[in-house]
């Protein structure tokens, strides 16, 4: 069975040695955290950031300590794209309970409160240098979530079951190979 780790390091790449947080702590207040030794709500600060960072870096949670953007995994992402430069947090995301394949493994690109990536078009920058492997891409501006990739015909096939026309074939195909896992009653782990 894959970790949460491997599936990061086989989806997104490993750690890049030459990209380091800085001063982005965009991730200690955005994203939920619950794993056995730590716990916080999305979108709320860590009650452990301080005007510094964090005021616990050196005995952190072990959570903190291996979870990394995409920022920090992705090459293609420009410098600009470092969450607090952008406005935007991109991870990969697990679902315990998806409500369609798409949803248990995927890549999350989330809009921090008062983000301009839209308007200045780091969004767009970021979901294209995303979309374009086997991963679902979903983008959130904090009220709704939707799916960018693969596009709205592609996933509505894979969803609902029905015959894809012969140009999406394939591509339909693909898709439900690598994510049937997500269907109900299949409990296996997905591979990379």
């Amino acid at each position: 069975m894959l970790t949460e780790t491997d599936l990061e390091n086989a989806l997104l790449g490993p750690v890049l040695s030459d990209r380091d947080c800085g001063d982005c702590t965009i991730c200690c207040t955005v994203l939920t955290v619950d794993t056995p030794d730590f716990g916080k709500p999305g979108g709320t600060p860590c009650v452990h950031l301080a005007s510094h960072g964090c005021s616990i870096h050196a005995m952190r949670p072990h959570i903190c300590r291996t979870w990394f953007c995409a920022w920090r995994r992705v090459a293609s992402l420009p410098d600009e794209a470092r969450p607090d430069r952008s406005g935007i947090l991109v991870s990969l995301d697990f679902v315990r309970e998806p409500r369609n394949c798409f949803e248990g493994v995927s890549i999350m690109v989330r809009m921090a409160p008062d983000s301009k990536a839209i308007d200045n078009d780091m969004a767009g920058a970021i979901l294209d240098r995303l979309c374009d492997q086997l991963v679902p891409v979903w983008f959130t501006d904090g009220s709704r979530k939707m799916l960018m990739h693969p596009d709205a015909d592609v996933a509505s096939l894979v969803i609902s079951g029905e015959a894809a026309p012969a140009h999406l074939r394939d591509e339909v195909a693909a898709w439900r190979e690598r994510y049937a896992v997500f269907t109900p009653g299949n409990q296996d782990s997905p591979s990379p």
